[in-house]
């Protein structure tokens, strides 16, 4: 046997090129691996032997229908035990798309505060059971360990004590001892993707920091539930290409050498028991509403004595789940896209569904070393229907001081966290306040770096950032102890962590947030909120109400298709058997004009100026639209076709150029603004105003403002504008008030006309662009059908 494992090991060391001892000066090619936290490029099949002597070979196998691959995967996952991980959101320079999954693990290890059982899950697990015993027996920190039969080891381990430095306090014994000797027995620079997957609870903190416990913990919900795969399914979505990695193990113990080769890998599988119905005595809110908002209050006493800078607080809700976990997954994949999606079996009936939108820690190593990064996310503010009020939402986040100071609190908090550990100058924000959009919700995000010193490994990094200040608060250990006092119930998962802790050195990891717990057939979706002492608590617990709704609704409603949030919505097609002429005055904007006439159901010919006639020969429309455009009116003769359409009795609607054509036309004359407006947003009010400048209600204003608000934001592209006094025959329907700040140098007394009406004549015009992205398209469109309905009585 021992000349059996100096050949393996020798054979190992040709094919990769690898020993356990450059493990820690390993990269990939020589080279930065710039993976963002996907897989590594497609490795080739190979055989190496691990730091503790653990023999690996592992085959890549092709892959030629990956989504089927994934849908059979999570089908899987209803009734076995294994995790799926897939990152469907990008962003430059911080995360990627890839998946990443398995079903049926060998091993299992589970910890119940600082309790721990390792479970061989199927006869290949029981190949790994002497060998990870005889690991922990030597394993310092275990202060009794012992095997249950051939397929478990129960132990626990010791509690802390005597002096550990602050810089040290990762080191101290806990669960986490545990985890480090498994990554100390597979620990191996061969291979990228083999470690411990699955998921850290909430409780673990409580190992480090010392918190005095409020609340019964259910003695049988577990802290900590981590795999080792022998089969990946790995999807790198930006190269495109996908693959399998099958494993098998050899072990030498107590003088037998143990191997997983051509053993059955088919673990015991418990379907999943749907509920339509919650529990007697259960309810599907945790706190009756209002509830929430007076801990808010009681946290901002908090804040006015300085204990707490901030605090996060959170609330559960419950839903019976009828549909199975996947379809559960693969509706939240298709609603809200995230970095940290994941879909995990940890048996005893708990399942994990979760979207996090949060890294919580993630250690890869490049040229300058251990690289640790987190993205703190704080500032949260709803969707717009569209993107144009997105765009007015992140205006108003990124300027209220209250959502900045709360994630500047938490930056600085998660910049100490990893000053304990990092190199000295390495801890660097490498982006401040940078926007994320999700299917409800738009966050701020910080986004920080720094560089491990060579006595710490990715472990320690995991471990000064327990918990994340983005789900207790600041200072941690006594925002820890407020939440303990203030919620209603145990934790479990959420505010913690799921993720990968690979066997080669690096980790990453997501929050546990935006997560439904199945657990016996009730979903829970707990949410939370950042609190400070300018915060509102109504807003606060409608905050946690908007967080949990996209899965809470995922829960509910698993098979809706999920909408496009980028398109606006039509008009109602009422405008079928009505044809329009739009006059091109050759404008840069006249075809998504046309774009927009098209929503009314209206047929739309577009012509050049010089080509008019002709088409109103032909086509005899029932409105004709006059585009803006460059210069002045004189320059493109608009006059003469204003003369011809008015003999032809046709209703005209002039955008720009055409309401200072309609101006000129009937004797106004123009004025130029001392500053110009070009792609430049004001605000609107609709009025009515006389030649004589007598005021007439809004009620009475024009038709082409009819199922529009008084006021609102409209684009503005000109140079020119109406004068006043109007033409007799003309009244003034918009305008742009004064005191507003329109910027465009006119005196803040005189109102500036934006849109016009004729008295007796079926003839409207804007002196602003409604086809801009800065008005709103459901109004841009409204203004439209609304021209195709002129008529002569204003």
């Amino acid at each position: 046997m021992t000349m059996f494992f100096s050949v393996m090991k020798r054979e190992a060391r040709a094919s990769n090129g690898l020993s356990p001892k450059r493990l820690r000066s390993h990269a990939v090619g020589g080279k930065e691996v710039p993976s963002l936290g996907a897989p590594s490029p497609k490795p080739r099949s190979q055989t190496y032997v691990t730091a503790g002597h653990v023999v690996v070979i592992s085959e890549v196998l092709e892959v030629e229908d990956p989504l089927a691959e994934v849908q059979e995967l999570s089908r899987r996952l209803d009734s076995t035990r294994g995790c799926l991980l897939s990152s469907s959101y990008e962003y430059p320079g911080r995360y990627g798309q890839w998946t990443l999954g398995f079903a049926d693990p060998p091993l299992c290890l589970e910890a119940w505060n600082r309790k721990f059982q390792v479970t061989a899950l199927n006869r290949r697990g029981v190949c790994f059971v002497p060998t990870v015993f005889d690991v922990l027996k030597e394993t310092a920190a275990v202060a009794e360990v012992k095997m249950d039969g051939p397929d478990k080891i129960i132990g626990e381990v010791k509690e802390s004590e005597g002096y550990f430095s602050e810089e040290e306090r990762s080191k101290q014994p806990s669960i986490f001892s545990v985890v480090r000797a498994f990554v100390n027995l597979f620990e191996s620079g061969a291979d990228h993707h083999l470690g411990l997957y699955g998921a850290f609870g909430y409780d673990l903190a409580f190992q480090f920091e010392k918190v005095k416990l409020h609340k019964d913990r259910d003695p049988q919900q577990r802290d900590l539930v981590l795999y080792i795969p022998d089969s990946l399914l790995i999807i790198n979505h930006q190269q495109q290409q996908s693959w399998k990695m099958e494993y098998d193990f050899v072990f030498a113990s107590g003088g037998k050498m143990l191997s997983t080769k051509d053993m059955d890998d088919k673990g015991p599988e418990v379907a999943f028991k749907p509920r339509t119905q919650m529990p007697l005595g259960v309810d599907k809110r945790e706190l009756k509403q209002g509830e929430f908002a007076k801990l808010v209050g009681a946290a901002k006493e908090k804040f006015l004595r300085g204990d707490l800078f901030e605090a996060v607080l959170s609330q559960t809700f419950r839903e019976p789940c009828k549909s199975r976990p996947s379809e559960v997954f693969h509706c939240l994949q298709g609603r809200n896209p995230s970095p940290y999606g994941f879909l995990m079996n940890l048996g005893e009936e708990e399942y994990l569904v979760g979207a996090s939108p949060e890294m919580f820690v993630r250690v890869e190593r490049n040229l300058k070393g251990l690289r640790v990064e987190t993205c703190p996310i704080s500032g949260t503010i709803a969707r717009g229907k569209d993107a144009l009020e997105d765009a007015e939402h992140i205006k108003k986040i990124l300027a209220d001081p209250k959502e900045e100071s709360e994630i500047t609190m938490c930056t600085d908090v998660d910049r100490n966290d990893k000053s304990r550990i990092c190199e000295h100058g390495s801890v660097q924000v490498l982006g401040r306040r940078q926007i994320e959009l999700y299917s409800k919700l738009i966050h701020t995000v910080d986004h920080v770096e720094g560089y491990l010193r060579p006595e710490f490994d990715a472990i320690d990094a995991f471990l000064v950032h327990t918990w994340a200040v983005t789900v207790c608060g600041a200072p941690k250990t006594w925002a820890m102890q407020f939440v303990e006092e203030c919620e209603q119930s145990q934790r479990c998962w959420y505010g913690a962590s799921v993720g990968h802790v690979a066997f080669d050195g690096h980790l990453n990891t997501g929050l546990t947030l935006r997560t439904v717990r199945i657990k016996d057939g009730v979903a829970e979706v707990r949410a939370g909120a950042t609190l400070l002492f300018d915060s509102v608590p109504e807003s606060e617990e409608k905050e946690t109400e908007l967080k949990a709704s996209a899965c809470l609704n995922a829960v509910r409603n698993p098979h809706d298709v999920p909408q496009n949030a980028g398109l606006a919505p039509r008009m109602p097609l009422k405008q079928a058997d009505r044809r329009v002429v739009l006059i091109d005055f050759e404008d840069s904007f006249v075809h998504t004009l046309a774009n927009y006439l098209r929503q009314t159901g209206a047929t739309v010919t577009t012509v050049r100026h010089t080509q008019a006639e002709h088409a109103l020969a032909q086509v005899k429309p029932d409105l004709v639209v006059l585009s803006p455009g460059p210069g002045r009116p004189t320059d493109f003769g608009v006059s003469k076709h204003i003369n011809r359409l008015v003999d032809l009795g046709c209703r005209i609607f002039g955008v720009c150029l055409g309401l200072q054509s309609i101006v000129e036309h009937f004797g106004g004359k123009l004025g130029q603004l001392p500053l110009p407006m070009h792609g430049k947003p004001s605000e609107v009010q609709i009025r009515t105003r006389g030649h004589d400048g007598s005021s007439i209600p809004t009620e009475k204003s024009g038709p082409i403002f009819k199922n529009c608000p008084s006021s609102f934001v409209v684009a503005r592209y000109h140079s020119l504008y109406g004068l006043r006094p109007l033409p007799e025959c003309l009244l003034e329907t918009a305008c742009i008030m004064p005191g507003l700040s329109s910027g465009d140098g006119i005196d803040a007394g005189e109102p500036i006309v934006m849109a016009i009406q004729h008295k007796t004549l079926p003839i409207a015009a804007v002196q602003f662009h409604p086809e801009s992205i800065l008005t709103s398209p459901e109004l841009g469109v409204q203004m439209l059908v609304n021209a195709l309905s002129l008529s002569t009585q204003p």
